[in-house]
């Protein structure tokens, strides 16, 4: 049937780490591309016995419609979170629970984009926010990046350039895809670019908590006077991602308009995934399991970069993460990285060509290494496949 499709709807693309994730499940392929997890982390025993107690105890309401808003109680264990960790000021009605901070990003075009808007992003920027934002027909400007974050001078000269632009997308703590941190003083003035320019934030922030070395720093949002900062987070890399529990923080009227929204797409989130959540915070200790993840993901980061430095060629450039579950390589100019996985999966060994993660001019010659769901003794064995690879390419 030749159906008369909404034109949004060739703006979306299948997702590149879906359809290499399906060349991924055959168990002898040591994986390094989805952004997933150690499965084996998961506090299974926890879980179990929270899902009983919620069940026993008010199993009715769990299992219950609640509100768009999300489980209070829960909202408000993050809301002061977020204010220890992130030097926020936020209460329960600042936060919307959505399922996953995905969901969040898909939210933000509903509310703020229109056909033609300008989103202002890292070069190069989380793949699937890409797709949510290309979802609603808006133009992406990329913005120039170091190891410090996005360069502020490029900033400025993209918003003198846009006045279309409707949002500034960032991911300030170990940037997705390279693992970058930004500095205290790019956070500072991101504030201050936008409240001269009236342009909202976006603050993805999934791995903040997964830091291994260093000082954790205030979020751009502790510097916004003007409330055009919005920030999101997830409970899928400090917990368990099949839950699905995310949210988004801001002025509680900027949230009323997302809850909103929210209520058209699905009304709300999983009453017993937040109420599960929410009793485990209030009888675990969820620094103790946070503690652990960050030693073993750790472990993993200094093998991949210990066996980078030993195996690949001496001009090939990685980033080196205090944090996080991602590095990026960059690799001479003449590797097409499609076709340098096709030679790493005939060796059985995938990663994420790196070119999808530039919205506009792919650089096809990079690519993205996740450490965090290998296990330790497969790590140098496919890091060196690798390295094998792009040595038969070169």
């Amino acid at each position: 049937m030749n159906y008369n499709y909404a034109g949004r709807i060739q703006h979306i693309k299948a997702s590149e780490i879906r359809e290499i994730l399906k060349l991924t499940e055959k168990p002898e392929v040591i994986s390094f591309a989805g952004g997933l997890p150690a499965p084996e982390l998961f506090p299974l025993r926890e879980i179990m016995a929270v899902n009983d107690e919620v069940l026993e105890r008010s199993g009715e309401q769990a299992l219950q419609y609640t509100t768009t808003e999300g489980y209070r109680p829960l909202r408000r264990w993050i809301a002061n979170r977020m204010n220890t960790r992130l030097k926020t000021a936020f209460d329960e009605d600042n936060i919307l629970i959505t399922h996953g901070s995905q969901q969040a990003l898909d939210l933000s075009g509903k509310v703020f984009l229109d056909e033609g808007d300008a989103v202002l992003c890292e070069s190069p920027t989380y793949l699937a926010a890409i797709s949510a934002f290309r979802a609603y027909g808006c133009t992406f400007v990329e913005v120039e990046t170091d190891d410090q974050g996005m360069k502020m001078e490029a900033l400025e000269r993209a918003l003198k350039e846009q006045p279309t632009a409707k949002l500034i997308y960032v991911i300030p703590d170990f940037q997705n895809p390279t693992g970058r941190t930004w500095s205290l003083e790019r956070r500072r003035k991101l504030a201050e670019l936008s409240a001269q320019y009236n342009v909202v934030v976006v603050e993805d922030n999934p791995y903040g908590e997964l830091r291994y070395e260093g000082e954790f720093l205030p979020s751009v949002k502790s510097f916004d006077r003007t409330g055009n900062v919005l920030c999101t987070g997830t409970f899928s890399k400090i917990f368990c991602p099949g839950y699905r529990i995310g949210w988004i923080a801001g002025g509680k009227e900027v949230i009323r308009k997302y809850v909103l929204v929210k209520q058209g797409v699905d009304l709300q989130c999983n009453t017993m995934a937040q109420m599960a959540i929410a009793a485990y915070l209030d009888r675990y200790d969820i620094d103790a399991h946070i503690a652990k993840i960050r030693e073993v993901y750790k472990k993993r980061r200094d093998i991949v970069l210990s066996t980078i430095r030993r195996t690949f060629p001496p001009n090939v450039r990685f980033t080196e993460p205090e944090g996080g579950l991602f590095l990026w390589v960059e690799l001479d100019e003449s590797i097409d990285t499609v076709r340098l996985l096709e030679e790493c999966l005939k060796r059985n060994v995938a990663f994420v060509p790196g070119g999808s993660f530039f919205p506009n001019a792919h650089k096809q010659n990079t690519l993205r290494i996740n450490f965090s769901n290998t296990r330790d003794e497969l790590i140098a064995d496919g890091i060196e496949r690798i390295a094998d690879a792009i040595k038969s390419m070169a």
